[in-house]
């Protein structure tokens, strides 16, 4: 836990200017130096900063630490520069004289500030390199931050204090890893920032992993979702979704099942199509497996172990997974479009229409349920429908029947395509949930083996997986 005469944020900056084992460079471009600022403030700032340097120019900014090649400078890459280059001179000028008594440091920012009614954005990449012993090798947190506050003097002040917590946490939290996160947002009110990549890399916080942090910022409500590549690497979702169509399919994916797979390939082929004849053009289609926070709780708390199992078995498949805070539909679709304009499609089974057109879901809408399937569906977003079959009965947009008062809505929806079937009955096997397999599996039926995909039944018996015995 972190020193209780450190919880104001002059006062961690002034221990950090009291430690004379700590040293180093401070750049920030985009909403001044609002970190530096505090050290200079907290007093004694000449024992801590070496340098601090604000490349607003482009042209400046290109000559010291290079130029992108998308052109953007708010961006991870552009942060990974900085930290580089101002790291690698302190250690090329400071090594001999201090080198055996100083842990060097290099803190960076690159941001962009937005005032009241910009359609900007408000976000930035900060992060910080750092020794943990003299001499030692460079360790590095990164952060990916969108700033709430209205107007830009809330959005520097809060940069400056997460800023000032990150650099404290990087030197003397490391040890506590339950707590760092917490702390990493002291002194912030409820709703400032939004923190949704954090990255750890180095020996000293070899202990953190990357994926289990990135879950808890979406556990304690600081992130609204997390992506994961089929690489199983943290994404920043901006990045990853942009200029592409998006194919959904959310699931608890425990595990997944053939009938995953077959739903987001039917998928695949209906949007390829979709996406061709809305673009006119056809572009990357991302399938991406989204499981809500709800899905990964057990009595409020999140199984480790099991989230991971679920995680990297959809990465092996070559998918990208979501991980959200957003119950309805509607609520994904909107956190999508603050990033991407192009088609987006949610793939849902047929079973599942019915939860779509309850009303009690839509209660906290003004306009109840027809605000709700207002604001998902658009021009660009469908909602596909994959057949619901059973040895009993086959359903699908045509078998499905909503309540009288809500039927001419279904109608409306599904006449003018934005709810559209991807597969008939003839062309899809029985459908299999995860929890029918998981039922197989604890009963020892081998005939789960059939319902999972070879890589996956490989993977859950070498490593055990799911409680498989």
């Amino acid at each position: 836990m972190s020193d209780a005469s450190c919880a104001t944020t002059v006062s961690k900056a002034l221990k950090i200017n009291n430690d004379l084992t700590r040293y180093g460079a401070f750049a920030e471009i985009g909403a001044g130096q609002e970190v530096a600022r505090h050290f200079f403030q907290a007093g004694m700032a000449s024992q801590t900063i070496a340098k601090t340097i604000s490349a607003y120019d482009m042209i400046v900014s290109d000559e010291i630490y290079g130029r992108e090649a998308h052109g953007r400078y708010v961006c991870e890459s552009r942060l990974e520069k900085m930290l580089d280059h101002e790291y690698k001179l302190l250690i090329e000028r400071l090594s001999g004289p201090r080198g055996g008594k100083t842990c060097f440091f290099s803190f960076a920012s690159t941001v962009a500030t937005a005032s009241v009614g910009s359609n900007k954005q408000s976000h930035g990449w900060i992060g910080v390199r750092f020794q943990a012993t003299p001499g030692g090798p460079a360790n590095e947190i990164i952060l990916h931050v969108r700033m709430l506050d209205r107007h830009r003097l809330q959005q520097q002040e809060s940069l400056g204090v997460l800023g000032v917590n990150l650099i404290f946490s990087a030197f003397y939290d490391l040890a506590d890893t339950e707590n760092f996160i917490p702390q990493l947002v002291e002194n912030l009110k409820e709703g400032q920032v939004v923190i949704d990549v954090i990255k750890f890399n180095g020996p000293a916080v070899a202990h953190f992993d990357n994926r289990l942090m990135n879950l808890e910022l979406v556990h304690r409500g600081l992130a609204e979702a997390i992506m994961f590549s089929p690489k199983n690497e943290i994404l920043n979702v901006s990045d990853a979704v942009y200029g592409k169509s998006l194919l959904i399919q959310r699931g608890t994916f425990r595990p997944v099942t053939t009938t995953h797979i077959d739903v987001i390939q039917k998928g695949m082929v209906q949007m390829r199509a979709d996406v061709k004849a809305m673009e006119g053009k056809d572009l990357e289609i991302l399938p991406v497996m989204e499981m809500t926070m709800h899905n990964l709780l057990t009595d409020g708390d999140v199984n480790e172990t099991d989230f991971l199992q679920r995680v990297e078995t959809l990465t092996s498949l070559g998918f990208y997974v979501m991980i959200s805070n957003f119950r309805l539909f509607y609520t994904l679709k909107r956190f999508i479009r603050r990033y991407n304009q192009n088609m987006l499609a949610l793939i849902i089974g047929a079973s599942h229409l019915e939860k779509l057109f309850q009303e009690s879901h839509y209660q906290n809408l003004e306009g109840g349920l027809l605000e709700g399937l207002g604001k998902l569906m658009e021009q660009k977003t469908k909602v596909y429908v994959y057949p619901h079959k059973t040895s009993q009965l086959c359903m699908t947009t045509k078998s499905f029947f909503p309540p009288n008062n809500l039927r001419h809505i279904y109608t409306y929806f599904v006449e003018s395509k934005q709810i559209v079937d991807v597969s008939g009955c003839d062309e899809t096997a029985d459908y299999l949930h995860s929890g029918d397999v998981m039922k197989m599996i604890e009963a020892k039926d081998p005939r789960w083996e059939q319902f999972v995909p070879e890589k996956v039944v490989a993977a859950i018996k070498s490593q055990k997986l799911f409680g498989y015995k």
